[in-house]
């Protein structure tokens, strides 16, 4: 793997990453209090959706596997 064309291949990623939010635009100050927040951000997300998504599936298999699986051991017989 050549590593001058994967140095090359970030910078255009970043590039890309300053244009596509307007970072190019900004002076070094906003740009680190934009990037800070950003990633911030991002950051929150991922670790939530890391945490809750999983919690939330299994309760929503259970929930259905109550409504459409075996129904007759959580009824009361007479």
């Amino acid at each position: 793997m050549d590593f001058k064309r994967v140095k090359d291949y970030i910078y255009w990623l970043y590039y890309q990453y300053l244009i596509i939010t307007c970072c190019s635009v900004l002076e070094p100050w906003e740009q680190s209090m934009f990037n800070t927040i950003f990633f911030t951000i991002v950051a929150m997300v991922i670790y939530t959706a890391y945490v809750f998504i999983p919690i939330h599936i299994r309760l929503a298999l259970e929930f259905f596997s109550e409504l459409f699986g075996n129904q007759s051991t959580t009824s009361v017989s007479n």
